[in-house]
């Protein structure tokens, strides 16, 4: 389907399937988020303390 912005084609509807395919989304979440060369990158951020409340269930 072609969605048209003042009579001409702008934008297309496809299926989530056709999307991912057409896409390449195939990969996993770690594939997705390397880059090539990044490898030599120490990084070590700083531990997150999280904290919480006690809940008064009085």
């Amino acid at each position: 389907m072609f969605i048209t912005d003042r009579g001409r084609p702008a934008h297309v509807q496809l299926s989530i399937e056709d999307y991912r395919r057409l896409a390449g989304e195939d990969r996993n979440l770690l594939a997705a988020l390397s880059v090539p060369g990044l490898a030599d990158i120490d990084l070590n951020p700083p531990h997150a303390r999280i904290e919480s409340a006690e809940a008064d269930l009085a």
